[in-house]
């Protein structure tokens, strides 16, 4: 037996019907075009799938098991369309998320909550175990966009930049390192220094400034979250270098202390990596103006 979908569409119209004209001009054909395909379908069921002396027209046992296939198969294939249409029209997909910045959540954050109302039926999800192989799993699918301050040379990958952002150093009010306008490496080997638990080529105070001085700090403890970095600096129990936008909410608190690294100032550029193929896609699009919006205006506020 082969069944196709019109078959399917045939008996559900039927039977809603009650009969095969009214069918018919369901489904936008002849009558006799219709009784044929019936016709043609009941030889290869083998048997009859109506009660043709019932008015109106009623399906056989084997017509009912058809009907409960239409009625499981019929919506899943609708669904299946209406998807590949929001998809073809850029209205839905797939945003999973990787980071190879560890204090990126932040801003992160915010920027998904308004991306969430403009575009409820992408699925967006962020994938922290990815952080740092992320370019390999974007590159094979994994993962569709990557926050990244080290673009690379990737065929198939592009960074879109998104804006700048200037690592510092924060202190205890009553570190010695307080009394500096601004630090340099040689200040930082006798002090206990707090990164986020990653490699080193991953944080800027390494590759910036301490790795190219050849300078190793006193001792690194490295430790999960933001807001416990802040807390040990301000107990005085070390230092950290961290994003300007991570300090917002301490840039006034007298316990801290936050100076540039060197008289110059450190300069970095976040950017969003994607597959060049999903670059152009309506929501990607969007989610990048939106990283390239909101984080600025973080740091103002």
């Amino acid at each position: 037996m082969h069944l196709e979908l019109r078959h399917l569409r045939t008996i559900k119209a039927i039977h809603e019907a009650g009969g095969l004209a009214r069918a018919a001009e369901q489904l936008h054909m002849t009558q006799s075009a219709l009784s044929h395909q019936v016709k043609g379908l009941e030889e290869q069921v083998g048997m009859e799938l109506f009660v043709r002396r019932s008015k109106p027209l009623k399906l056989s046992s084997a017509g009912m098991r058809l009907l409960r296939l239409a009625e499981k198969v019929l919506p899943e294939i609708a669904a299946t369309e209406e998807e590949f249409r929001a998809l073809h029209s850029g209205k839905s997909g797939r945003l999973h998320i990787a980071l190879e910045c560890h204090a990126c959540y932040d801003w992160l954050l915010p920027v998904l909550e308004e991306f969430r109302h403009a575009w409820p039926e992408v699925d967006v999800d962020i994938r922290p175990g990815l952080s740092f192989d992320a370019l390999p799993a974007l590159a094979r699918e994994a993962v569709d966009l990557v926050i990244s301050s080290d673009p690379e040379d990737i065929p198939g990958v592009q960074f879109a930049p998104l804006f700048d952002y200037a690592p510092v150093l924060v202190a205890s009010s009553q570190n010695p390192l307080a009394r500096k306008a601004y630090v340099e490496a040689e200040d930082f080997r006798e002090q206990m220094l707090f990164t986020y638990p990653v490699e080193r080529s991953k944080l800027d105070i390494f590759t910036e400034l301490l790795t190219p001085a050849r300078v190793e700090p006193r001792a690194i403890r490295q430790v999960e979250l933001t807001a416990v970095i802040l807390m040990l600096v301000a107990s005085n129990r070390g230092v950290a270098v961290l994003p300007d936008w991570v300090l917002r909410d301490v840039a006034d608190n007298p316990d801290y202390a936050i100076r540039p690294i060197t008289e110059a100032g450190l300069t970095r550029r976040m950017y969003a990596a994607t597959r060049s193929e999903d670059a152009a896609k309506p929501y990607m699009a969007h989610f990048i103006r939106l990283a390239r919006t909101v984080p600025v205006k973080l740091q103002r506020e």
